[in-house]
């Protein structure tokens, strides 16, 4: 263990993009993350300019709309790693049972192993939690199902251990590297995975999942109900209860079935 390690924190003037940058630091680095509403925070024992560096790359390409105050420090290492770790425990989601690989499965769950230092969604956020819980109610054995924006894989692990056959994109690459492995880690297949988005797709789906930004929700909306076949499930999510409206009046051509909220954070299902 080194003597030293190194702490950045992103604060951010809208709270809306703390998920959407947290999913993108988590999976290029970084031993430890994490994020409150309105900021992210990350350790390691190697330097992190990099990730300062490739956030604001990130924010070029989206033409400066995130505003993001960087706090970088020097501490003294007193094997944090380990303190975390002992920090981050599984939590229960319905049927799920979500879990670190230094913990142990639980019997009597459907089991699925996450490890929140390697990549965002373990559950813990309101907004996967959410998400999960309407897998478990929409999702059925032998259900074709597409998770759009995947990051960990989580939500299409959840799906795959319900029975479906289920293909996923993102269109950050070291998002889908991570939910390969992650699929790995946990012994399960995935039909497809691809780096990119809903419009990629091949085919209808019998559920869509898609848990990112609402910027993002609103831009792809002509996607995302193009590849849900008729009478199938549309879950969106990542939506901040302030900007709600936003996404209800453009899939208002859609059937509202379900409305899940948990703190600030709201979760729309929908039948097309």
């Amino acid at each position: 263990m080194n003597d030293k390690y190194y702490e950045l924190t992103m604060t951010f003037k809208d709270e809306g993009f703390v998920d959407f940058i947290a999913d993108f630091v988590a999976n290029i680095g970084g031993d430890g993350l994490e994020f409150g509403d309105n900021h992210i925070t990350v350790r390691s024992e190697n330097d992190l300019t990099y990730i300062q560096e490739a956030v604001d790359s990130l924010v070029g390409t989206l033409g400066g709309t995130i505003e993001i105050e960087y706090d970088m420090q020097e501490k003294k290492n007193q094997d944090w790693v380990n303190t975390y770790q002992k920090s981050v425990q599984p939590i229960e989601v319905g049927k799920f049972y979500i879990y670190p690989s230094w913990n142990e499965a639980k019997e009597g769950k459907i089991n699925i192993k996450i490890d929140p230092t390697l990549a965002f969604g373990s559950g813990h956020h309101a907004t996967t939690f959410s998400c999960l819980e309407a897998i478990e109610s929409h999702v059925q054995k032998g259900d074709r199902v597409l998770d759009v924006g995947c990051g960990s894989g989580i939500l299409g692990l959840a799906a795959r251990k319900l029975g479906a056959t289920v293909e996923l994109c993102d269109t950050d690459p070291i998002s889908v590297d991570s939910c390969e492995e992650n699929f790995k880690l946990n012994a399960q297949e995935y039909e497809e995975l691809w780096e990119g988005s809903a419009n990629q797709a091949k085919g209808l789906y019998d559920v869509v999942i898609a848990n990112i930004i609402v910027d993002v929700l609103k831009f792809i909306v002509h996607d995302l109900t193009e590849v849900t076949a008729k009478g199938g499930i549309l879950i969106l999510s990542g939506i901040l209860d302030k900007k709600e409206s936003q996404v209800t009046e453009v899939y208002a051509n859609l059937e509202l079935v379900e409305r899940k909220q948990q703190d600030e954070w709201v979760t729309l299902v929908y039948k097309k």
